[in-house]
């Protein structure tokens, strides 16, 4: 069930694209909470204003989504300064919930790139890297460098507003865009599944490289199939139908404290080894942790006899990790703190870009 509050705004914070952090006072009490606006979909704060919020998160103490959120400005409506292009469309996205946004679809009759992608059936051979966590998306790009054009797409198994994400907001003059596949939305581009996102990344996007991660969060229950990171299986599934090459980053850690994490984490192996009936290149950068390389290797030999095991070295890796223009970080974790994740990150981009012919 939502956990309404009401309250007034007495600060303004940090902002972002799409995204506008504030404090709150609520009704009744004298204490100030974190509330995140959504500008495009409420408008934009100003101290003073009234504010209509959901609470859930963050009596809950989630870690990732621990905001209040504002449902509504009731005194401070956006009125048409708002529309933009998307506005224009017919795709809804976060459907029949309160907040549902309409957005212009990339593919939709309205569109200007309508004619390309209601030919558009090919990827032409395109490697695309598949992540469970959107924390791999910046140490992907990472390993990927900096001459091919990437482009990310968002699926939604987590945040489903692409504004909620700091790391994307930081990185967008990086990527060639960003598209917002099935109830995601807030992206460059808006497409209705992650078959239309890819080829949207491919043909409008031009994109040489695309990562595909669910937004940030995810919703686990802690047993094999409770997670939404198990669609990254599907994701390999629909990039080897549209004629891609999938590059799998696995989710390999030697400091995560829940066994079942540890070396390749179980939900990796669940999406590669059961959810993806297609072959994918998944990645391992060479030399593993000692703690780890012996549960990392059983594991792999499981995972070959469907898809090919390519061992990355992992020289340079690290510079290029620490180089990366958002700071990094998993679970709570920062580079050193789970150095073996974003190592392996890096390394699937690294060999997604090795696929790419030379200049």
């Amino acid at each position: 069930m939502i956990r309404w509050r009401s309250g007034t705004v007495t600060a303004l914070r940090r902002s972002w694209d799409g995204a506008s952090e504030l404090s709150v006072t609520v009704d009744g009490d004298q204490d100030s909470i974190k509330a995140l606006a959504y500008t495009p979909l409420v408008g934009e704060p100003a101290v003073g204003d009234r504010v209509l919020l959901n609470v859930g998160a963050l009596e809950m103490g989630l870690g990732t989504g621990g905001y209040a959120l504002v449902v509504a400005l009731p005194d401070n409506l956006p009125g048409s300064h708002l529309a933009d292009h998307r506005d224009n469309g017919h795709l809804v996205k976060a459907r029949y919930t309160p907040l549902q946004a309409i957005m212009m679809g990339v593919d939709e009759e309205a569109s200007p790139h309508r004619a390309v992608l209601a030919e558009a059936d090919d990827l032409e051979g395109m490697p695309v890297v598949l992540a469970d966590l959107h924390s791999a998306l910046p140490a992907v790009l990472a390993g990927i460098g900096t001459g091919p054009r990437v482009a990310y797409l968002m699926t939604d198994g987590g945040a489903l507003p692409a504004w909620f994400s700091r790391t994307l907001s930081a990185l967008r003059p990086h990527l060639a865009g960003t598209v917002t596949a099935g109830q995601a939305f807030g992206g460059d581009l808006e497409a209705t599944t992650v078959h239309s996102g890819l080829l949207a990344a491919r043909h409008v996007l031009g994109a040489d490289v695309t990562i595909v991660a669910q937004g940030p969060g995810n919703l686990g229950t802690g047993t094999r199939w409770g997670f939404s990171g198990v669609a990254v299986g599907e994701a390999v599934n629909a990039v080897n139908t549209l004629g891609g090459r999938a590059v799998g980053s696995l989710r390999i850690s030697d400091a995560d404290p829940r066994p079942r994490h540890r070396g390749v984490s179980h939900h990796s192996v669940t999406a590669y080894g059961r959810v993806a009936l297609t072959p994918a290149d998944l990645v391992v950068p060479t030399p593993l942790p000692s703690s780890v390389a012996e549960d990392v290797e059983s594991t792999l030999r499981l995972l070959a006899e469907r898809h090919t095991i390519v061992r990355v070295p992992a020289d340079g890796l690290d510079d290029a990790l620490r180089a990366s223009p958002v700071p990094l970080s998993t679970m709570g974790r920062d580079l050193d703190g789970d150095h073996a994740y974003f190592l392996a990150a890096a390394a699937a981009g690294r060999h997604a870009a090795s696929l790419l012919p030379a200049a």
